[in-house]
């Protein structure tokens, strides 16, 4: 089985100037738990919702918030994103994207076409859930 498969095909992109108030409101209203940064069509990075609660100011939103937990809703997605994200591209295998979760501290994989092109976004949530929905060996 190959990546292209099931990945997920709809990616939601940030530039790298967004600020992490967009990025949370993103966040906020969606279920997915990766933004790709990308600067004239070329994938430089990735936001998690783990690096978000990471940079955020835990008293936003809460009665004791003041200005400056307010500020680091200013801070910007390259202060915060991962750079150089590990890709592969979408003919790969599914054993190809296992062996890179297992060999890196990573979450989620962008897949590009031969031309570089951002074509989808897998996690090890779409691996699991491919196995689930995958006819039993044997069957």
């Amino acid at each position: 089985m190959l990546v292209k498969d099931i990945m997920s095909k709809h990616v939601v992109t940030v530039g790298l100037d967004d600020t992490l108030a967009l990025v949370k409101e993103i966040f906020d209203h969606s279920k997915f738990h990766h933004l790709l940064a990308l600067e004239k069509g070329e994938l430089l990075g990735v936001v998690s919702d783990r690096d978000l609660f990471k940079a955020l100011s835990p008293n936003i939103g809460t009665n004791v918030e003041t200005y400056k937990d307010l500020a680091t809703l200013n801070k910007r997605v390259h202060q915060i994103m991962s750079r150089k994200p590990r890709i592969l591209r979408d003919d790969a295998s599914v054993d190809d994207a296992i062996d890179l979760f297992n060999a890196e501290p990573i979450s989620c994989i962008p897949i590009l076409s031969h031309d570089d092109r951002l074509v989808g976004i897998l996690s090890w949530r779409d691996i699991l859930r491919s196995l689930r929905s995958a006819p039993a060996a044997g069957a």
